[in-house]
């Protein structure tokens, strides 16, 4: 009975987990994927999974399966913490460490993921080329850039307790009774890894005082990275409290082994660009362009059980096209032509217009899926298309916590995309966060691009009610960057918002852009609020909050666990160091 379930579970479950898994080309076949990643896990079945140095999962206490459809090998783990799907496109063994190249929901460069034996020390491969060169390379460039100061305890082994990875060289600088705490990173890192050097260099340098208390007084931090990487970190040591330490950044030429500092004045010119505000009109307007299609999305919704609003006489009572998220589902504009739809952020459907033949003429399709396994919906799949829909909502659905079998918290369904989840239930109810956040209106999954690689999507950006830009970033599985990448977020809204005002309207870029027409925005900076479960806040986030300048006002809010029933914050904390509860 069990297997019967897991395969039913995976079938449905294809649709909506495999299009984020499709990018990539392979180059091993996934028969030989599959041999070698079972061969493993059946020699070393108390393995754990690392992503750079950091322990993901012990195969000892969690669950995992491991999947084929269409060609593509996908590795489902799942514990009390977390839950992750990923497509394998390559392995490699190395000793008693098998090296994953591995592909992330909506990425296109694979991520290297390690499972390492008990009888490995539980460690990445030390060993490792690269990282021994780079470490001897660090240890020339410092003794001779920095003739007068003594090098202590440099070091790259991995240490969990503390949160440091094999990738990150640290060490400590002293001269006499002073001392710089440094950390550096190689070119050979990916570049996730790189930037995320400055969350790490700050625990680093918290480690070193506290080692140090009452012999020296340290500093503060040198930062090194690779040269033609120095920018991101920059601009966030921009807004770092100068008043809690000095912060200094170079970036090493690994080919002539030196150093060059980068100049503070140079700090935080990140060319970034927000895209425009998409036109919700085109969906509240009932004669829009997306309205004749919307009853074929809605044939396929199940109805509301009694006691519920239905959701078709709440679009048709209101005179508009946009249902309230906890209604059922919630529909989102892609772009001008493209109208989705959401069960608890999950995307389950789509209007797409487009043009038939060599004419002009509007042409409305509705697909179902997305991605690679995008269905177009016709007359004929109608009703298996109908069924399928119908299982996604009864399987994700809030009551899950309380029901059995189907609705089980490990089915995938369930728990895939939790933080599109939780972005959801806050659009719905944006007070409940935060009294002093607006309602309406707000902007969910907002793409915010710095260079030409780097777009990141803003979860969530509203207004408090003294009509101040806010900006909200959520995470429903523990992550160290969660401070830092909301960092990262508040900058570039701050920039867009100060930029170009004018001086008759009071309008900067970022209204230009179509957000917040309606509103006078104050051009005091944003409020930054970092959002997530009270069991998967990272017990080192508050102590990276603790350096942000008091220029970045932030709330770290704490969510009940049961958050998929309603959301509740348990406790808050604000950078004028008051706590406060939910």
């Amino acid at each position: 009975m069990q297997k019967c379930y897991v395969a039913a579970t995976l079938r449905a479950a294809s649709v909506w987990l495999m299009p984020v898994l499709s990018a990539g080309t392979e180059t091993q076949s996934p028969e030989e994927i599959r041999e070698l990643l079972l061969a493993y896990l059946a020699e070393h079945p108390r393995s754990v999974l690392l992503e750079g140095g950091a322990v993901l999962f012990d195969l000892a206490e969690a669950s995992h399966r491991l999947s084929s459809a269409q060609g593509k090998i996908v590795l489902h783990l799942w514990s009390d913490e977390r839950n992750q799907v990923r497509r394998i496109v390559r392995v490699e063994r190395r000793g008693p460490t098998l090296r994953l190249q591995a592909l992330r929901f909506g990425r296109r460069e694979p991520e290297l993921l390690e499972l390492v034996s008990d009888t490995g020390k539980r460690v990445p491969a030390s060993t490792d080329g690269a990282r021994r060169s780079f470490f001897e390379r660090l240890q020339r460039v410092l003794a001779r850039e920095f003739p007068d100061e003594r090098v202590e305890t440099l070091r790259a082994a991995m240490d969990l307790e503390h949160s440091f990875g094999p990738a990150y060289v640290r060490g400590l600088q002293v001269r006499g009774g002073q001392a710089w705490a440094v950390i550096g990173v190689g070119a050979e890192e990916m570049a996730a890894t790189i930037d995320g050097i400055l969350t790490i260099g700050i625990l680093w340098l918290a480690r070193c005082r506290e080692r140090a208390a009452g012999r020296r007084v340290v500093e503060g931090l040198r930062v090194i990275v690779p040269t033609g990487m120095a920018a991101s970190t920059l601009a966030r040591m921009a807004w770092l409290d100068a008043r809690v330490a000095r912060y200094a950044l170079f970036e090493l030429d690994a080919a002539g082994e030196t150093l060059r500092r980068c100049d503070p004045s140079d700090r935080g010119n990140v060319a970034t660009r927000m895209v425009r505000a998409p036109d919700e009109s085109a969906v509240t307007d009932p004669a829009g362009r997306f309205a004749a299609a919307l009853p074929r999305v809605l044939a396929l919704v199940p109805e509301r059980p009694r006691g519920h609003a239905d959701q078709r006489a709440v679009i048709h009572r209101r005179s508009r096209l946009v249902p309230e998220p906890r209604d059922g589902f919630e529909m989102r504009l892609r772009s001008g032509a493209e109208l989705a739809f959401l069960r608890h952020g999950l995307e389950f459907a789509r209007i797409r217009v487009g043009f038939t033949g060599q004419s002009f003429n509007r042409e409305l399709e509705v697909t179902v899926g997305s991605g690679a396994q995008e269905t177009l919906l016709t007359d004929r799949n109608a009703g298996a298309m109908r069924e399928l829909v119908h299982e996604l909502f009864a399987r994700r659905s809030d009551t899950s916590l309380h029901a059995t079998a189907v609705n089980d918290r490990r089915d995938p369904l369930f728990r895939l995309q939790p933080e599109r989840w939780i972005e959801s239930l806050l659009r719905a109810d944006l007070p409940a966060l935060d009294p002093h956040l607006r309602q309406s209106p707000a902007y969910v999954q907002v793409p915010a691009v710095a260079g030409a690689s780097d777009r990141g999507m803003l979860d969530l950006l509203a207004v408090t009610t003294e009509d101040r830009l806010a900006v909200i970033e959520v995470k429903a599985e523990e992550d160290l960057q969660l401070a830092m990448q909301g960092l990262d977020y508040w900058i570039r809204v701050r920039d867009h918002h100060l930029a170009n005002v004018d001086p008759a309207t009071g309008l900067g870029d970022l209204q230009r852009l179509g957000y917040f027409p309606q509103t006078r925005l104050r051009p005091e900076p944003p409020v930054l609020f970092l959002v997530a479960p009270a069991l998967r806040i990272h017990p080192a986030t508050e102590t990276i909050l603790r350096h942000f300048d008091p220029r970045v006002p932030w709330t770290l809010v704490a969510l009940d666990e049961r958050w998929r029933t309603r959301i509740r914050p348990v406790w808050r904390r604000r950078s004028d160091r008051r706590p406060a509860l939910g």
